[in-house]
């Protein structure tokens, strides 16, 4: 999966300052593109539609129903996501690239046709009193948002990174484009926007499969048998998903810290706004993270492997595993100093920043304690990846429960103590978590060499 490695190794070859400044450019806008697309065209929306074509009122619906079709979505797909990328990386190791597009095509089955029952199922028990076009648009829209991110994490895995970038910029800037003239309609006419900007880019990321991995098979559902599927991959992906949004749903559920919406949506305005402009502070460290780990990382994790299956000399062996540890060492620290800047940045930025999107300054110290959660964030993506790597998906399940037991009893935690404890729960339980997943970490690091031969 370090096919990015490639393209940022031949930029930083080059041994300039342009080279290197461009390669953690393209890394960051590889890493959190998407998630910051995604954002800034929701806010936008709301910014293009609030108080010229509808009310207030209807803008935070159409923000409320996105960000719940989003977690939701996330949260179903997020374990078949990673099992499902296995499945086609192992395929593709074995030179069988004709099996990636007819399983794609049955694991899409299963996806669209599950998301689409239960989303009607929930429209139909749970939102009665609203209205048909719009229960019938957000079945639709969940159904796509589904298959959107099997598609988004499996292009991931095959290196299109390009390719999804642009895709979600086309996308999401078709959303926002057809907003204003679509809000003449109303919220049902924002979701309309939404729900074309998420058929073209499902449609696009499917073409870019097809044409990449051209098979005579139309359905396959070979990626379902026991000696290709792995469960663990399943639950890891389904308890991080959950735990990310874990304290986000206590915050709406909580009737002291959020208010009805539509339907039985609640939204936390007092929690939602500081979280959104926290994630916009990783890209730096989503930057470094791809560029050590994807690069330095993943080219002595490489050499080690090879080492072992060809037969070199043990000398060789113990410097590519001395190699590959300092390598992770390096980047988890400078994963760590540039996510401090960040912190620091928003710290002395924060009321400006606040200031000038008309939010109040009561706001701050949310937002400082959620840009400290998002930087931890960071972090554990890169332990797990790392575990990933490795193979050690038993441990990654565990840290995944972890964040998400904690996340959910801290944050539970602050709702009793009060506003000035909100966002603690989070951040708190991601220290814990990332505190564990480096522990872990550096034992395997230390055993791997032993566990490499003697699990043969």
């Amino acid at each position: 999966m370090a096919g990015i490695g490639f393209e940022l190794r031949r930029l930083l070859s080059r041994n300039t300052l342009g080279g290197t400044l461009t390669a953690y450019a393209y890394a960051g806008m590889i890493g959190s593109g998407p998630w910051v697309l995604s954002i800034i065209a929701i806010l936008l929306v709301g910014l293009l539609a609030r108080g010229i074509v509808v009310p207030p009122s209807l803008v935070t619906q159409f923000q409320t129903t996105v960000t719940y079709l989003i977690a939701l979505s996330l949260i179903l797909t997020g374990g078949l996501q990673l099992a499902f990328t296995r499945y086609v990386s192992d395929r593709l190791f074995e030179k069988r690239d004709e099996l990636v597009l007819p399983n794609l095509h049955g694991v899409l089955g299963v996806v669209l046709g599950a998301a689409a029952a239960l989303a009607t199922l929930a429209m139909a028990f749970f939102f009665e009193p609203v209205s048909f076009g719009y229960r019938l648009l957000v079945v639709a829209a969940f159904t796509t948002l589904c298959g959107v991110w099997v598609l988004a994490v499996l292009l991931s895995g095959l290196k299109r990174y390009k390719a999804i970038v642009l895709l979600f910029a086309v996308g999401y800037g078709l959303v926002v484009a057809l907003a204003y003239p679509l809000a003449h309609f109303g919220l049902e006419g924002l979701l309309v926007a939404f729900l074309t900007g998420q058929l073209v880019l499902l449609g696009g990321m499917w073409v870019v499969v097809a044409q990449t991995y051209p098979s005579h098979r139309s359905v396959s559902y070979h990626w379902l048998h026991r000696r290709t599927f792995y469960p663990s991959l399943l639950v890891a992906g389904s308890l991080y998903n959950l735990a990310v949004w874990a304290d986000k749903f206590l915050f709406w559920v909580n009737p002291v810290t959020s208010e009805p919406v539509i339907g039985p949506l609640r939204g936390s305005i007092i929690y939602d706004l500081p979280v959104f402009l926290a994630y916009l502070s990783i890209v730096p460290g989503m930057a470094v993270f791809l560029v050590r780990i994807e690069t330095d990382f993943a080219e002595y994790y490489d050499r080690f492997f090879n080492a072992v299956r060809e037969g070199a000399s043990l000398e060789f062996i113990q410097d590519m595993h001395d190699e590959m540890v300092y390598a992770v060492r390096q980047g988890l620290g400078e994963i760590a100093k540039i996510q401090s800047i960040a912190v620091l940045a928003t710290f002395v930025a924060g009321p400006t920043l606040l200031a000038a999107l008309g939010i109040s300054a009561l706001y701050l110290p949310l937002l400082q304690v959620q840009v400290v959660g998002a930087s931890l964030q960071v972090m554990l993506l890169a332990v797990l990846n790392v575990l990933f790597y490795l193979d050690r998906r038993r441990i990654v399940v565990a840290l995944t429960a972890i964040f998400l037991v904690a996340n959910t009893l801290f944050t539970a935690m602050t709702l009793k103590l009060g506003a000035p404890f909100y966002g603690y729960g989070f951040t708190v339980a991601l220290l814990l978590t990332v505190a564990l997943g480096l522990v872990f970490l550096d034992r395997k690091l230390d055993r791997i060499e032993y566990e490499t031969f003697m699990f043969q």
